[in-house]
Formats: structure tokens, sequence, C-alpha cells
């Protein structure tokens, strides 16, 4: 049963960003339709160019058109365009808080709202610490403030390493609580990714096989068909290490290594995140070349807005270890990149094989393990692999699957990430959200890596084909350990 949101004031800065167009509008006003948003609210959006409040909607309503799952209804879309507003400004000009204030106090005397606000950050993280000061030197922002509440939604990426993301934290805290702070990594709002901790809590059948035991190895693919496209400027600062492997890829490993807790309260599950993070075998120096491998797509050079010359990585994988008693001695292999042979984010876990006797006792035909599979995206669901007999009067064996897939299950339209997250924050639920020690644990594990890439600028990174699945290093880093990649 969802919780009451209660009346608030949504403020988006960066709310004519891409973010806002793609994502945060169409989630609102899918929210609405739902019945989900509260009766009464204010969506404000704050950016640089002027616009009007008719043209923030209009702008609103091409995002929701075009990216909305599901089509745009008139008289649906009326009600919820009379809660959207804009102010425009510069976030390092104080000007604009107070002509922000100013309008929010009409707006919210207008609907009668109680003066509860969310702020969302969707804006670079160098303006993440310049925005929450400025918010407090406007009195936007009260010590200690319960009644009514005052949230900030912070997106990733937070700082570029583990000394910058210190910087980050240091600066919300000056002003906002961590109770007050929800760091958003949307992949943990996606709903396969919440049903893994369903698939191994409440099914007997799984989680006591998931353990060094009865596991052989741990795969977890984030791929992207696309290349850099518009993102150059900030993808040329980033890179896929950055990008994907320090937030969603470590969060997913996460969620699929935690053990048990013994609830289901937000700060319970985020502390047996942590203990996964904290036991990650570090990866320094030679370590590093051993077990890290990076690469760049043919052709990410001539991309606009790209140097001619970047080193900076399009594909990253790794074999990672977790040195705690579940997990000692079984390999967690990441990989992600842009460019690859088709969209797809999936989490594979191999059982161990089966001994070379009875069914087995072929070598030159060995029968393949079990494998769960938790099928990110797309075509969300999940499948275990068995081995069965075909008809015949002869034993010939087979894997078939166990496939459960939502849009079968459940029918097409399942809500998308933002839609979870942002009701998550309007009812104060923090399970979904990073805690500023998991994302410095992330950061303290991902740091060495790039300090290794810096001092070692040669040789050239490997290059690997558009529509490939990457670089033949990354069949050699798995390739070693008598492994091999699994087609997800």
């Amino acid at each position: 049963m969802t919780e009451r949101v209660d009346p608030v004031t949504l403020v988006i800065f960066g709310g004519a960003g891409d973010l806002a167009h793609r994502k945060l509008l169409p989630a609102l006003y899918n929210l609405r339709i739902d019945g989900l948003l509260p009766s009464s609210i204010a969506i404000v959006g704050v950016g640089r160019r002027p616009a009007s409040d008719q043209a923030y909607r209009d702008f609103a309503r091409g995002g929701a058109a075009r990216f909305s799952r599901r089509p745009v209804d008139d008289a649906a879309w009326q009600g919820f365009a009379e809660s959207l507003f804009f102010v425009p400004g510069s976030l390092e000009d104080p000007a604009t808080f107070a002509s922000l204030g100013a309008r929010l106090d009409l707006v919210e005397h207008e609907r009668g709202l109680p003066g509860n606000r969310i702020y969302y950050l969707a804006i670079p993280p160098s303006l993440f610490v310049t925005t929450a000061t400025q918010l407090a030197r406007a009195r936007f922002v009260q010590p200690h403030q319960i009644s009514p509440f005052a949230r900030v939604i912070v997106e990733k990426p937070i700082g570029r390493d583990l000394e910058s993301a210190r910087r980050i934290n240091d600066g919300l805290a000056r002003v906002f609580h961590e109770d007050q702070t929800f760091r958003i990594d949307h992949y943990l709002g996606k709903e396969t990714v919440q049903n893994i901790l369903v698939l191994r809590f409440a099914n007997s059948i799984f989680e006591p096989l998931l353990n060094r035991r009865y596991v052989d190895h741990v795969q977890i693919t984030v791929a992207e068909a696309e290349g850099v496209g518009t993102r150059a400027g900030y993808y040329e600062q980033a890179g896929a290490l950055r990008d994907m492997v320090q937030n969603h890829l470590l969060q997913l490993l996460t969620v699929t290594a935690m053990e048990p807790p013994f609830s289901l309260g937000a700060e319970v599950i985020r502390d047996e995140k942590q203990e996964i993070l904290r036991a990650l075998r570090p990866l320094a120096g030679e370590a590093v070349d051993r077990h890290v491998v990076r690469g760049q797509y043919d052709g990410y050079a001539k991309e606009p807005g790209v140097d001619p010359a970047s080193r900076v990585e399009t594909y990253v994988a790794l074999e990672v270890g977790i040195e705690n008693w579940r997990w000692s001695g079984v390999p967690f292999f990441l990989r992600t990149g842009k460019h690859l042979a088709r969209r797809a984010s999936e989490i594979s876990i191999q059982l161990k094989p089966l001994p070379p006797i009875l069914f087995n006792a072929r070598s030159e035909a060995p029968l393949a393990p079990n494998v769960l599979s938790v099928r990110i995206q797309p075509n969300e669901g999940f499948s275990f692999s068995i081995s069965s007999k075909r008809p015949g009067p002869s034993v010939r064996i087979s894997t078939v699957k166990m496939d459960f897939s939502y849009e079968d299950a459940f029918g097409a339209g399942t809500p998308e990430a933002y839609e979870r997250l942002l009701l998550d924050v309007m009812t104060g639920d923090q399970t979904l959200f990073m805690r500023r020690d998991g994302v410095e644990a992330a950061w303290d594990f991902v740091t060495p890596i790039l300090a290794r890439w810096a001092e070692r600028p040669a040789p050239p990174i490997p290059a690997y084909a558009p529509g490939s699945w990457g670089p033949a290093d990354a069949d050699r880093l798995i390739g070693t350990t008598g492994r091999s990649w699994r087609a997800p």
C-alpha cells in the first residue's frame, strides 16, 4: 500500500534541461495519471533561459508526448499543467533566489500549500554546493527544519573521485541533514532491481544457493547500443568508469550480494549494502593491470565535441572480489560500454558445474551449468536455466529456461524508475537512495583505478568495433579464469 503523500512544492533546478524533459516531467505526469501525486502540488522549474509559465507547460507537454510510457490525455494534461511554473535565472546570482522565493510564496498561497519543499538538483555536480549554499543564504532551508519539511535530490555523478565527492558531501551537509538528502541512482528504481530482494528473500529455493559453495561466478552487464551522441561534453570529463561503474554497476553488485536484512527499513538495507562495498577486494597498482580492462570504440575520437587525441574509455570490464564469508573466492565480472552489440542490462549468477559423472560424463560435451539471470532491460524479468531430457527413446539432454517476463505476467506499462524514486522522496523513504558513506565507499574503490590509469598514459587504449561486445582484452580477462562472457 502506497503511503499518503503530503502536499508539496517540487523545485527543479535545471528544470528546462534534458533530464527534466525526458525523465522528470513525464514521470510526474504519469504519477498524476495514476493518482499518486498529492491533490495539491506545485512543480517549479528553474533555468537560465527566460520562459513564461505557458512556455514551460508546452515544454513539459512535448517531453511527455515523446517520452511518457502512456499517451498524453488532453483532459488529464490540463489538470497537471496547472501545477507547472517557471522561474528564469542563474544559480550563481542571489537575485534568482530572491525571485524564486517570492514566486514560491505566491504559488503556495494560491494553491494552499503548507511549505513542504523538495529541491531537485538536475544540474552539473559543480553547481551542487553553490546551489545548496544559495538556498541557505536565502533562508529557503532552516537549521534542524522538520515541519514543513525540506529535502534535496542530488543526481549522479557526485564528484570525480573520492576527494571531490567528499567536498560535495561536506557542502551539502552544511545545509541539509543526511535524512534530508536523497542521492539518486535511477537503476535502483527499476522494477527488476527492486525485485532482486524479493527473488532472493521471498523464495526459499534461491537464497541457500547464493554463496561460495554453489556459485561459480557472477556476471553483471550494462550495455548500450548507442554511441556518445550529444553527451560528448560530459563524457569527455567522465568516461565509463565514473559514469557507470562507480554508481550503477556497484549498486547492482551490492543488491545481488548483500546479506539478508533483519527488516525492510531503509537504514537496515543500506547498512547491508555498505558492508558489501567495504568488503570489496581493493584494486590498485599492478592489480588494476591484471583485473581491469578499458576500451574505446572505433570512431569515438571523431564524434562532435570529442578531443581527437582523447583517451577516455567508453568500455570497462573488471574482475571484482568480495572478501566476506559468503562470497570469498567467487569472482564477480562487471562490464559496461557504449556502441556494443545491443542494449541490455543483466545479472547472471552461474552455479558451479556438475561433477563429470552420470549425465555429465561425456567430457567432449559437458552439461551447461545452471544459471539464474535477472534481466533489467529490455524485456524485464528473470530466468533459471536447467537441464532436461528431450523426448525420445535415447537420453538426450538440452538446456531449457524457466522464464518470467514482467510484461507477460503483469501487462505492459511498468512504471519508470523515476516515478518510483520521485514518489519515495515525497514520502521520505530513503531505501532506494545512496547514503553518504555508500557514495564515498564506491569512490574509495574506483579512485585507485583512475590513479593507475593516470600514471600509465601509454600504451593506447584498446579499440573495439561498434556493434561488437568490446575489446579482445575483455575476453582474455575472463578467459584466463576458464570462463567466458554470456550473451545477454
